[in-house]
Parts: structure tokens; sequence; C-alpha cells
């Protein structure tokens, strides 16, 4: 499964993320002390819902021949009527499908694995690193 790791030495409050081979910046807005060098986690919770489910669209409008040119994944995280954080998701899939081929679509995004993921929580166990 994946692996990163994030770092933070005494800037306020830049971090280093290694994640699959690659380097990523994350930070918090000025208006809460960082310095804006990144995205912040809740950015990049999104960004990987919104990779995770523009990727699988695409695979599966490939595997069915579809013709989709695009898919865009718009998110927003916000309070639901009960209080509750919740994610809004946008799809815009650009191409000639029927409305039956667009649901289909829809249908596919509730099971990405992110999602699938998401919905029902995620067990964390943390553990100390001995000195």
């Amino acid at each position: 499964m994946a692996r990163a790791c994030a770092q933070i030495g005494k800037d306020n409050y830049s971090t280093r993320i290694e994640v699959g081979g690659h380097a990523l910046m994350a930070d918090e807005p000025v208006r809460n002390g960082g310095q804006d060098a990144g995205p912040g986690p809740y950015e990049l919770l999104l960004a990987g819902l919104g990779a995770c489910t523009a990727i699988t669209l695409r695979m599966y409008a490939d595997r069915k021949q579809w013709p989709v040119d695009a898919v865009e994944v718009g998110l927003h995280l916000t309070h639901g009527d009960d209080d509750a954080m919740l994610v809004r998701r946008t799809l815009t899939i650009n191409g000639t499908l029927s409305d039956e081929q667009r649901n289909r679509m829809a249908e596919i995004a509730e099971k990405t694995p992110v999602t699938l993921t998401l919905k029902p929580g995620l067990r964390i166990d943390t553990t100390l690193a001995p000195v």
C-alpha cells in the first residue's frame, strides 16, 4: 500500500512531504500563521480524492471505449445540514455520452478506492518511534 513521510522544522508551518518518490510541500495560509508555500492538509485530502476520481473515471471510460475527452472533478469541503463535514463533488464529463453513460460514470465515482476509504471513516493507529 501507499507510504508517506511528512517533516516539519521550525518554519511556521511549511512541511515537506515525500510520497511515492515525489516531494510535495504543504503549509497553512498566512491567516493561520503559515507562509502559504503549499496546499493545506484539507486541500491535499481533496486533491487525493479528486485525483482518484478522475483517474478511475478515465480508466473506466477507456475500458468501455466511451468517447470521453476530459473529466473534471470539482470538490468543496463544507458542512452539511447536520453540521457534519461534507465533500460536495461535481463531475464535468466532456464527450458525447448518453444520459445512461453519464449516470454510470457518476455511479463509478461513488466506488473509487479513495471514496470507499473516506466514506466509512479510517482507523488510524499512532505510535511513538524510539529516540
